[in-house]
């Protein structure tokens, strides 16, 4: 099945436009993943092994978090993506389009033992194919959908800047209206550009006209990750 867009409210009122990652691309990093996992597991039997019933202990230990820990550690440390999601661009959000936490990321990684079943992943692909947000059910109980990062599409499309942490915390919806804004800046006319800059108070301050400009697009760099 094909990937498809939705748009979404946010806890804000704003509206905001995912792209859904269908079954083929999710498979793909849950692939990546795996092979991951098992070069991990392979490393740690040759290191391990000649330990003895202390390896032993210590190698199931390591394969426990593997299977069950390491994808949520990685969504909630990086930016909702584990290794194999990274490669292809995706990542885990919230319904509403915000990072994901803690507890759902925990909820969908430790339902993949239903998802699995009957076998290969039966119950998972059968939700995905039946459901308009491609979910598994670990994504139903967590609240969560898997999008496409439209991050490297933005990069090259926004003007370099030196990059400027923002004032205040910024939700999800208020990181796309900073990037949106800088993406659009250039064909926009110069005051244009200033006047919407300088609606944007909490993050320009005082700053006017060009001044508030070059702010949030500093700003947009930095949420770029850029140097």
């Amino acid at each position: 099945m094909l990937d498809t867009a939705r748009s979404i409210p946010t806890p804000e009122g704003i509206e905001i436009t995912l792209t859904l990652a269908g079954p083929v691309p999710r498979a793909l990093a849950w692939a990546l993943d795996f092979v991951f996992r098992l070069f991990a597991l392979a490393v740690a039997s040759m290191l391990f092994g000649p330990t003895g019933a202390f390896g032993s202990a210590l190698f199931f230990l390591l394969a426990f978090f593997l299977e069950w820990l390491y994808p949520a550690v990685c969504e909630v440390y990086w930016r909702g993506a584990t290794p194999g999601k990274r490669l292809l661009k995706l990542r885990v959000l919230h319904d509403d389009g915000t990072p994901v936490t803690w507890t759902a990321a925990l909820i969908r990684n430790l339902l993949r033992a239903v998802d699995f079943l009957p076998l290969a992943y039966g119950f998972g692909l059968a939700s995905m194919l039946v459901s308009r947000d491609f979910k598994r059910l670990g994504d139903f109980a967590a609240g969560t959908v898997v999008v496409h990062d439209e991050h490297a599409r933005r990069s090259a499309a926004i003007p370099r800047a030196a990059p400027l942490a923002p004032a205040v915390p910024l939700s999800l919806a208020e990181q796309r209206a900073v990037l949106d804004f800088a993406e659009r800046s250039t064909a926009l006319t110069e005051a244009r550009a200033e006047e919407l800059a300088e609606l944007a108070t909490p993050l320009v301050g005082r700053a006017r006209g060009s001044d508030a400009r070059a702010r949030l697009l500093q700003i947009a760099n930095y949420l770029l990750g850029r140097k």
